[in-house]
């Protein structure tokens, strides 16, 4: 019988091909056949529910979670890789993320729910780039890497260049994030993360991460801020004091200078003033965590 439109529209998606290859060989191929027609689903969090308000209309959708290879979390020399189909929880509760990079463990306790985190994946937050998604800016805040793969190949790309905008990045239609890779955050580094939501677990209406260190005996910072422009921004801040007045204006005058974006949640002033907030307050408590260099 059909559903009259008192009774609410039925949400399905719009009719695609299914394939669910076992290698990344297999879905590189794939991805080359069909290129812009073809989505990847790993969690299917944000995809699913695109699909299923025919956001998106793929002629073909490729499930890689079959796909071996993909899920490993490698402590590196100088970093951690952390493969795509790596799942939020588990790489929040690996002791290799913990200690190598800190500041992404404690930003994935503000993805979502621990239900939605038990599913989602970390190519799957990289490769949909909402501009409120607490691990693209991370990985930014960070200045990590994007591994591209495609049948021609792999290359890497910073982060900084490959998210381009809200939902829109720089990977080529042939190729899938394979990887993510951060750089080890030094000893003595403290860091911090906050964020604000209408209700916990929802997209932040501003999210900030930071961390700060001393280097060669001077205080050095960087500050990336969510949710304010259609991607992740980071400030980078050197020669400073624990306590200067200096970072607030700093944070202020980076804030002021940004395109802040304007929403039902949260008009563009309440965002930057929140921004500014959040911003001095996180800088703050990641330098009170970080120590001198011991020697």
């Amino acid at each position: 019988m059909a559903h009259s439109e008192s009774q609410g529209a039925v949400m399905k998606p719009a009719p695609f091909d299914y394939f669910c290859p076992d290698t990344v060989e297999e879905t590189l191929s794939l991805l080359a056949k069909f290129g812009e027609d073809a989505l990847i689903l790993s969690g299917g969090l944000s995809l699913g529910a695109m699909l299923n308000m025919r956001i998106v209309r793929p002629q073909v959708v490729i499930d890689i979670n079959r796909v071996e290879g993909l899920a490993n979390i490698v402590g590196e020399t100088g970093g951690l890789k952390i493969g795509a189909m790596v799942r939020q929880a588990e790489l929040a509760q690996s002791s290799t993320c913990q200690k190598i990079t800190p500041l992404l463990a404690e930003g994935l306790l503000h993805v979502g729910h621990y239900q939605t985190r038990s599913r989602g994946t970390i190519g799957g937050s990289i490769a949909h780039a909402d501009p409120s998604a607490e691990i693209p800016l991370c990985i930014m805040t960070l200045g990590g890497q994007v591994e591209l793969s495609s049948v021609g190949g792999k290359r890497k790309m910073a982060a900084d260049d490959f998210f381009c905008g809200a939902l829109d990045t720089a990977r080529n239609e042939d190729e899938m994030v394979t990887a993510v890779f951060c750089p080890a955050q030094k000893l003595g580094t403290g860091v911090a993360f906050d964020e604000l939501s209408e209700r916990k677990g929802d997209f932040a209406i501003v999210a900030v991460a930071a961390w700060a260190r001393y280097e060669g005996g001077e205080l050095i910072a960087s500050i990336g801020l969510g949710g304010v422009e259609g991607r992740p921004v980071v400030i980078k801040i050197s020669n400073i004091e624990p306590d200067d007045k200096l970072i607030c204006h700093k944070i202020h005058d980076f804030v002021q200078s940004l395109n802040a974006l304007e929403d039902r949640r949260a008009s563009e002033v309440y965002r930057r003033q929140l921004a500014i907030y959040l911003g001095q307050k996180v800088l703050k408590t990641a330098i009170k965590r970080c120590h001198h260099e011991t020697h």
